[in-house]
């Protein structure tokens, strides 16, 4: 595939996934050789580097300020969002604040990585900075985010700039069955699911957590959906699709892959075939795996998905 139409490919699937990622693009349209190749050539880039906070479903005062400051730095209205930064301590803000003042402040980003080096937030921004500067080192500072706190967010963007030749985020599970979440806010909702130890509680809490960019404890929640029901294809899928890794896809496809002859009838097998396949670029087979899991159960809540990746996909090859 051409590096243009992976770039639109890439962009695709961040919209059908519902993953945000700030910067993943710019790497993956600077640089078709990816970050590596950016290492090994580095050069300062124009303008600001991307900031990447994630608040995930906070909702106090400071959450509300940090969001209003980074949507500010994000449309280039720096000095604005600086005065919010400067009234917080917190991690995030000392980031937003040394960003916004962005060129001169690259050694208050290395100092703060220095400071928190177990912190995924921190050696992410550090990375950026890094490869905004063109100073290199970025590739150790990405993978020190990645391993340091592989449950949050911070690490699977980092992960993202470690491999951007794939989709950004993690492919997220899909459940075939209707489902309705109780709550009127997303921390009632999350809470809700929590404490629901059902098979289906389980996939969902599952579901909400990669949503929230918590990959390993997604994972744990599919696997406890599996204990319960062993020989349920959603259980299977689901545990099969939360152990997909960029560094080591083998593990959810050598366990996706005999579902579909196990359950040869089952449009979910066929489906996240299709998408693991979509996330590392292998378009054409994820095409065929898509077409399958829409003619295996038609009508059904999965081959309607599968046809609407279909229809974005389709986009990119006319493109």
């Amino acid at each position: 595939m051409s590096s243009h139409r992976t770039i639109l490919l890439v962009a695709v699937l961040a919209v059908l996934a519902a993953v945000a990622v700030s910067g993943a693009a710019i790497l993956s349209a600077e640089d078709t050789g990816g970050p590596a190749a950016a290492e090994r050539a580095p050069k300062p880039r124009a303008g600001f580097p991307p900031l990447a906070l994630s608040l995930g479903i906070r909702d106090d005062a400071e959450a509300r300020r940090l969001r209003r400051a980074a949507d500010l730095y994000q449309r280039g209205r720096r000095a604005e969002a600086a005065e919010i930064f400067a009234r917080s301590d917190s991690l995030e803000a000392k980031l937003g604040a040394a960003f916004a003042a962005w060129p001169s402040t690259l050694d208050r980003v290395e100092q703060l990585g220095a400071l928190y080096p177990r912190s995924a937030l921190v050696q992410l921004h550090v990375g950026l900075a890094r490869f905004w500067a063109g100073t290199g080192g970025e590739l150790a500072a990405w993978r020190e985010a990645r391993d340091v706190e592989p449950d949050t967010p911070y690490a699977v963007r980092a992960d993202d700039f470690l491999h951007s030749g794939f989709a950004p985020g993690l492919p997220a599970f899909t459940p075939s069955f209707a489902y309705r979440v109780e709550g009127d806010t997303l921390a009632e909702q999350l809470g809700a699911l929590e404490a629901d130890q059902s098979v289906r509680g389980r996939l969902l809490y599952g579901v909400a957590l990669q949503r929230l960019g918590r990959p390993v404890s997604a994972r744990r929640a599919f696997a406890a959906a599996l204990r319960l029901a062993p020989d349920d294809v959603d259980a299977l899928v689901a545990d099969a699709v939360g152990r997909y890794e960029k560094n080591d896809p083998a593990q959810a496809f050598s366990r996706l892959g005999p579902l579909s002859r196990r359950f040869p009838k089952a449009a979910t097998v066929r489906f996240h075939l299709g998408v693991l396949l979509l996330w590392q670029g292998d378009l054409a087979e994820a095409k065929r795996q898509l077409r399958l899991a829409r003619q295996a159960q038609p009508g059904s809540r999965i081959a309607v998905e599968a046809g609407r990746f279909l229809d974005e996909v389709g986009r990119v090859g006319t493109r």
